[in-house]
């Protein structure tokens, strides 16, 4: 219990503050901006406290799926939109023109061989998440890749793949899953993007798991420069994506991104067949997900 009241003091933290940030943000583009300075961060602070307070244990324990209705994958909706917007403004003023610049600069060439060495670092993360959730089969697999990989080309290209040894990305979030650990509530973490209670949990897990983290301990500027080039390749990624989302794109965000958790766990189990797509419910709720 004492937890749970520490997990929701922490997110209020942050979420007031974001919140400020994103409500002031939004009034200083109003034209009606004197007026509601006043007002519009006061009860955006007393909604998320509201809304805090009515949050229950069962509430924190709820396995948060795309299909379900918002006040139940998303009880903390108040909390998490500030973040998204506080996030939306780091990337639309930072994040994205980086990685709008690093895509047109740098070969893709460069770029793959990039990507595909800091894969083929977490191969034995993967392998690791794969042995706890007892099929050690993949594991073998998996550090059959990171050794092809490593001896040939050092980690730069993925030779293995062609050897009929496919990557299987993990991390501890899916474990849990993987054992049936509920997801909780839809988080919205500042800088980080979506997330769950579970999945922040395993993020913190996968964080020391990291070989750069042990690689680069004396090094910490080093550390964070790679950490930032590692954003901005994966920004680049999605760049083509921004078009795609229309209308409520923090629904939009959410949803896509509990679908894909959702079966991750459920491919592993061998029942993704089973998993509820938004799209099964879309005659029913029509507009569900697109209106905040």
């Amino acid at each position: 219990m004492n937890y749970s009241n520490l997990i929701l003091l922490s997110l209020l933290s942050v979420g007031v503050c974001t919140s400020l940030y994103a409500q002031e943000n939004t009034i200083s583009e109003s034209s009606n901006a004197s007026s509601l300075e006043e007002t519009a961060p006061t009860h955006t602070r007393s909604q998320i406290i509201k809304d805090l307070k009515n949050i229950k244990v069962k509430d924190l324990k709820i396995n948060a799926n795309a299909a379900q209705p918002d006040p139940v994958k998303d009880p903390l909706q108040s909390l998490n939109r500030p973040i998204y917007s506080f996030n939306d403004m780091l990337d639309r003023n930072f994040l994205r023109p980086v990685a709008v610049q690093y895509r047109e600069k740098t070969p893709e060439d460069v770029r793959g061989s990039y990507r595909q060495f800091r894969k083929n670092l977490g191969e034995p993360w993967n392998a690791v998440n794969q042995l706890i959730q007892g099929r050690p089969g993949r594991a073998a697999k998996t550090l059959g890749r990171f050794t092809i990989n490593t001896l040939t080309t050092l980690g730069l290209a993925d030779p293995a793949s062609r050897l009929g040894l496919p990557t299987e990305e993990e991390n501890f979030g899916v474990t849990l899953g993987y054992y049936g650990v509920p997801s909780g509530p839809f988080l919205m973490l500042p800088f980080f993007g979506p997330s769950t209670l579970r999945d922040g949990f395993g993020l913190a897990v996968d964080a020391q798991a990291r070989p750069q983290k042990y690689v680069m301990d004396d090094q910490e500027g080093l550390y964070w420069s790679s950490n930032m080039l590692q954003a901005v390749d994966t920004r680049a990624q999605y760049l083509d994506l921004d078009q795609t989302l229309q209308g409520d794109q923090y629904a939009m965000i959410r949803d896509l991104y509990l679908q894909r958790k959702a079966f991750q766990i459920a491919e592993k189990k061998g029942d993704s067949a089973d998993v509820s797509f938004i799209d099964d419910d879309s005659e029913d709720t029509p507009d569900e997900n697109q209106n905040p």
